[in-house]
């Protein structure tokens, strides 16, 4: 059961990242803690310049930073990512969705957090004829690979 109200914290994969030009837009002095994470179960597709996610139970995993926004500013990193995702909830033309997921961190740690996720109608296309993202890492892909696992 997805649970709107509760402050987790989010998986981020793409343009989110630390050192991605959204990162520095919509997260630079909003964060508390950015560990590295793995989200098993899921691959990357090559979008228009970002990634889309795509769940995926043999695949995986993605690798990304799990980002704990600071409290005072969850509410509008919240907002703001739901806007820069194209998301709102129950609306069919979303190009992703939040959802609630599991991830694992360095040392077998597990948390909740939030993800976003291709629609159910762009994840239909991306697995028809999209091109695939080698290896579940787009700082690698993009040729800027932070040399961690």
């Amino acid at each position: 059961m997805r649970r709107e109200r509760e402050r987790l914290p989010f998986f981020v994969y793409g343009t989110l990242r630390p050192g991605e030009p959204n990162h520095d837009v919509h997260l630079r002095g909003s964060v508390e803690a950015e560990p590295p994470a793995l989200l098993p179960g899921a691959v990357l597709y090559e979008g228009p310049g970002y990634p889309y996610l795509v769940e995926a139970p043999e695949g995986g995993p993605v690798r990304g930073e799990l980002i704990t926004p600071l409290p005072s500013a969850y509410d509008r990193v919240i907002a703001d990512l739901d806007v820069l995702e194209d998301y709102a909830p129950g609306d069919p033309r979303n190009l992703y969705e939040r959802v609630e997921r599991e991830v694992t961190l360095l040392g077998g740690v597990t948390a909740r957090a939030w993800v976003y996720v291709a629609a159910p109608r762009v994840a239909v296309m991306l697995r028809a004829s999209g091109a695939l993202i080698g290896g579940g890492d787009w700082a690698s892909f993009q040729g800027r690979g932070r040399g961690r696992g």
